[in-house]
């Protein structure tokens, strides 16, 4: 899948397809059906597909710290759209530039003179341009002006409500790994880098693959049993870790059962249940005795659900 970073880099071999837009934060089976429905249309038009996104997503650029927490990186959202078969991937710088253009600017400039679209696939409620003046009905008129179709795709519902990015999130902070799963259509999971750590781990017995969060607010926090994907099962604190003055988001993981050197590495945590929020103790030995609990909680956790 191709990667496009911003209008000025689009050639013309990317002109000429199918697309969709929005922030596809999560994707989640309401975004999945939009990209079924996107792809399904490429290949009765023989178009290559593309989605459209923002980096940093619109609400981020708007509230900065008060936004709320996201639930996926540009680099997660390429793999899931990778994964579902997109053939390329516009993200769009979003900006005072980019936040001050009109509706029809914005259709203009981006669906009509960069990709030159052949057919839109836009969610029910979508909204865009400054003011968010834009609309599905101001996208079908402007199509029928510039040759291109746009179609709708209805809000996919579970358990009578709305699936969407706001109440996955809401899911998470709440522990409740097995609505968000089911509203994602996957285990929730996080991906990044191992770093250096400062190694407080190794002298209490239990050393950690420590990944720093790149991103303002984390959507979890506390204590879960987990799965590292081509690693094994682990325990994982993700939080700021209060017992030793830390003051940055920072994913602990300690994989049971495993001793190798895995700095450098990418890691992708799959958060399977919550054990227990985040707390600070008063010592490192009750630190150290509550991880020991932890970790016996997680071995009871996967012989009841692995067997």
């Amino acid at each position: 899948m191709k990667l496009i970073r911003g209008l000025h880099n689009l050639r013309p071999e990317h002109r000429g397809s199918v697309a969709t837009i929005g922030n596809f934060d999560g994707v989640h089976r309401g975004h999945q059906a939009v990209i079924h429905s996107l792809k399904a249309r490429g290949a009765a038009l023989a178009c290559q597909t593309t989605v459209i996104t923002f980096e940093p997503l619109p609400h981020e650029f708007f509230l900065r710290e008060h936004a709320p927490a996201r639930l996926s990186s540009l680099r997660e959202k390429y793999a899931y759209f990778q994964e579902h078969g997109v053939d390329q991937l516009l993200c769009l710088p979003f900006n005072a530039q980019l936040s001050g253009l009109s509706a029809e600017q914005f259709i203009q400039q981006i669906l009509v003179a960069g990709l030159a679209v052949k057919h839109l696939v836009v969610g029910d409620d979508f909204r865009f341009g400054k003011g968010r003046s834009g609309d599905f009905h101001l996208l079908v008129r402007a199509g029928q002006e510039h040759g291109f179709d746009v179609v709708d795709t209805h809000t996919l519902q579970a358990d009578d409500a709305r699936i969407s990015s706001t109440r996955i999130r809401a899911a998470l902070a709440a522990g409740d790994l097995t609505t968000a799963g089911s509203l994602l259509g996957r285990p929730y999971a996080m991906c990044g880098r191992v770093i250096q750590g400062d190694q407080r781990g190794r002298t209490i017995g239990f050393p950690t693959a420590n990944i720093r969060i790149h991103r303002p607010i984390s959507p979890l926090h506390g204590v879960y049993a987990v799965e590292v994907e081509g690693i094994g099962y682990g325990v994982t604190n993700v939080g700021t870790r209060p017992t030793v003055d830390g003051n940055a988001f920072l994913i602990e993981t300690h994989v049971l059962d495993f001793s190798g050197d895995l700095y450098g590495q990418r890691l992708s945590i799959r958060w399977l249940k919550h054990l227990r929020g985040e707390m600070k103790f008063a010592s490192l030995d009750e630190l150290k005795q509550q991880i020991a609990r932890d970790i016996q909680a997680a071995r009871q956790f996967f012989e009841q659900e692995l067997q």
